[in-house]
């Protein structure tokens, strides 16, 4: 009778049923999982951030001039990525976007800005401290992710339209004196690049929301990380 029993009690919990009754009844395990990948994803950050060097950072195909298309696109791309102020700050954006009704426009507003102040660098024309007013902005999003406070759709739409001038301005760096086919491919690509980033850090953020029993401590958790990667910027940018 024991034996028969250890055997039903076996059979029922390696049951797809018995596991899905598990485990949708229970949240810890995906709160858990969520706090390991951000804590995962904060240290490589920060290790990376270490390793690399800021001007490095913000170059690709070598230093080398997109010639064609696929270059164009291929370094716009990457530029936002490999730049983990600019990523840092794409990601805040997305997080705090995720609690408003009409997040997405937050994301639009900030890309529409990054494409004008890409503008203004090839026209010449300068932007004062772009790369001090970036840590900062990356520094400033983390802190309101570390506090908690919502902000109205108007206060952060108008954070990340300010940024996305000095953001865009920085962008343009790498295309100055590029011909029309890389230029307009590398406006494409950052574009693109920026707004899948931004979309997955919303879906990230909403799934937060909606599926952990403490969403405040992973977006903080979140927000410390970004805080980090823009004072260490934003030190290494004053220091030289």
């Amino acid at each position: 009778m024991t034996t028969q029993t250890s055997v039903s009690q076996g059979q029922r919990s390696s049951s797809p049923s018995f596991r899905f009754s598990y485990l949708k009844s229970n949240k810890m395990p995906l709160q858990k999982w969520l706090l390991s990948i951000l804590k995962g994803a904060g240290l490589i950050w920060i290790g990376l951030l270490s390793a690399i060097e800021p001007a490095a950072a913000h170059h690709t195909l070598a230093g080398k001039m997109p010639s064609n298309f696929f270059e164009g696109f291929l370094s716009g791309l990457a530029h936002p990525v490999v730049g983990l102020d600019h990523l840092a700050f794409i990601v805040a954006v997305g997080l705090l976007s995720a609690s408003q009704p009409r997040g997405i426009l937050i994301s639009v507003v900030f890309l529409l800005t990054a494409l004008t102040g890409t503008g203004v660098h090839l026209l010449n024309s300068d932007l004062p401290g772009a790369e001090i007013v970036i840590s900062i902005s990356v520094l400033a999003l983390g802190l309101m992710l570390v506090v908690g406070k919502q902000a109205s759709f108007n206060v952060l739409a108008g954070l990340a339209g300010l940024a996305g001038l000095f953001h865009g301005y920085a962008y343009g760096e790498t295309i100055v004196g590029a011909e029309m086919t890389p230029l307009v491919a590398y406006l494409a690509g950052f574009t693109v690049i920026q707004y899948a980033v931004a979309m997955l850090a919303v879906g990230a953020g909403s799934l937060v929301f909606r599926a952990s029993r403490s969403p405040l401590s992973l977006m903080r958790m979140g927000g410390c990380v970004i805080s980090v990667i823009g004072t260490t910027f934003l030190l290494r940018t004053i220091s030289h």
